[in-house]
């Protein structure tokens, strides 16, 4: 009976720091109403973008970092880092609502697959200043390949949605394209 009691008091403080400790991670964490973040109802938006991606000539806005392997028929292993005009129309010369800044990388030794992570950077309107971020897989000779987008920023805070990319046009000698982007985004 002498031993039966500290091992039950052993026992009971342990339990008693088990619910403490408990309770104490859960305080990192609270349930919020959305109102107070601004948040109101949740709407689908859908923007028409083109994307330029100018890798020649004396201002590229696409900059290769790391090469390609060498003996890669499909740019395997390039990466990218990207600074693109947003345009309203195909033109460059179209009325620049924004900027995709970000990377690709060629990730598939098979076809001409690229990983691209950026963020739709708006600079016009009402939503200046906000992002819409993209992360996906781009096999660039399909005729439509669509990515998720992943999230944003500013009037874009918890977005989700999908973007479909289709080629409008592309030098295959300076690798210049031009892609149309349609976003279709749920954001409050």
């Amino acid at each position: 009976m002498a031993r039966l009691f500290p091992t039950l008091c052993s026992q009971f403080f342990f339990c008693i720091f088990i619910i403490l400790a408990a309770a104490d991670d859960e305080s990192f964490v609270r349930s919020m109403d959305r109102k107070l973040l601004g948040l109101k109802k949740e709407k689908l938006s859908h923007f028409r973008l083109y994307w330029h991606d100018i890798v020649g000539g004396q201002n590229p806005t696409a900059v290769r970092v790391v090469p390609p392997s060498s003996n890669s028929s499909t740019a395997f292993g390039l990466i990218s880092v990207i600074d693109d005009p947003l345009t309203m129309g195909p033109k460059l010369s179209s009325k620049m609502v924004g900027r995709a800044q970000g990377f690709y990388t060629s990730a598939s030794q098979q076809e001409l697959g690229l990983m691209m992570a950026m963020n739709f950077a708006f600079m016009e309107g009402k939503y200046n200043g906000s992002t819409i971020t993209i992360l996906g897989r781009n096999i660039v000779f399909s005729k439509v390949r669509e990515m998720p987008v992943i999230g944003g920023s500013g009037l874009f805070r918890f977005a989700r949605g999908y973007v479909q990319a289709k080629t409008h046009w592309l030098n295959l000698t300076t690798g210049d394209a031009v892609v149309e982007y349609n976003c279709y985004v749920m954001h409050y």
